[in-house]
């Protein structure tokens, strides 16, 4: 009989690649990996893994095998929601992960709603970059999270996950308003514009504008700064990138004292309208989605903390949903 754990293990191989990845991610050391792999390979009765370097492929009775494991382990998230419907009664931790600005606008909100209805569920949240999300649900570190996409960097399929739309965002570009040192616009231009209004109707002539600027950006590795970056390259250009700051209070603080542009999402400009920056509505978007493990959507934990997410999201954004 073959080990649901093993099969675990194979799985994130087929996704890291490397013996090394999987240990660091599900906290085992590489010789333990090795060795359950081989323990894997002895239950099947033939090679899983093919050795070339540093990196181990998977044969194609691996990777044939990774896709049973998909399935089985879906049928035991559906099993374990099964088995929390028939206890009864919400109880214990459920690990959220969030990105900063829906952590701030809309999860705290979504919380309150949770503990009023289920007291004896105890949410616990995690600050996750959206691109770090996938592999933190599959080792089992989050239960279920709130993961982003941008028109330029759709978000990929991700194997043993499952994604259901919440909500859109309207997107910006910041830049100092007129007469804000470090401003490129033109002496007697307007100033702040608030976060609603109608996209530009061109986009790459609003970001081309600023090729010569220095730029703002998230930190390399991020969906946010992989945003900005294709974003300006699709106008026809790379950005000449200044401060790599993830935070957009931060990065709008930074634009207000004339240290370069920024692209920011609807929820990173939230406030008082700052009068040394000027915002210009983009056409493009993001969009924000919750995960979790294929057949946990009807856990009720899951479910109940979905509800509360979408109950929480703010008018402005709730008729612009996301796509799963």
């Amino acid at each position: 009989m073959l080990d649901v754990r093993r099969l675990r293990l194979l799985r994130e191989l087929a996704r890291r690649g490397t013996i090394a990845a999987v240990a660091e991610a599900l906290s085992f050391s590489p010789s333990a990996v090795s060795q359950q792999l081989g323990v894997l390979e002895r239950e099947a009765g033939l090679p899983l893994l093919e050795r070339t370097g540093r990196r181990v492929r998977l044969t194609p009775a691996g990777q044939n095998l990774v896709r049973h494991a998909e399935a089985v382990l879906e049928r035991l998230e559906q099993a374990d929601a099964d088995l929390a419907e028939a206890r009864g009664g919400l109880a214990g931790a459920l690990r959220i992960g969030a990105f900063p600005t829906a952590s701030r606008a809309i999860v705290p909100a979504a919380l309150v709603a949770l503990a009023r209805r289920h007291p004896g569920l105890e949410p616990m949240v995690c600050e996750t970059d959206p691109a770090a999300v996938a592999h933190a649900l599959r080792a089992g570190d989050l239960d279920v999270a709130l993961v982003h996409a941008y028109d330029f960097v759709p978000a990929e399929r991700e194997p043993g996950l499952t994604t259901e739309p919440l909500y859109g965002e309207a997107m910006y570009l910041a830049e100092p308003a007129a007469g804000t040192p470090g401003s490129p616009a033109a002496p007697g231009a307007s100033g702040a514009l608030g976060a609603s209004g109608t996209p530009a109707p061109d986009q790459d002539a609003v970001l081309r504008a600023h090729a010569g600027s220095p730029w703002i950006t998230a930190t390399p590795g991020t969906l946010c700064h992989a945003m900005t970056v294709r974003a300006c390259q699709a106008a026809g250009f790379t950005p000449r990138v200044r401060h790599q700051v993830d935070e957009f209070a931060t990065v709008l603080a930074l634009v207000a004292a004339g240290q370069g542009v920024a692209v920011v999402p609807q929820l990173g400009v939230t406030g008082p309208a700052d009068p040394s920056v000027r915002l210009t509505r983009l056409a493009m978007q993001r969009r924000t989605n919750l995960a979790f493990r294929s057949g946990a959507a009807a856990h009720p934990a899951v479910a109940a903390f979905g509800a509360a997410l979408r109950a929480a999201v703010p008018p402005d954004l709730a008729g612009s949903r996301a796509e799963a």
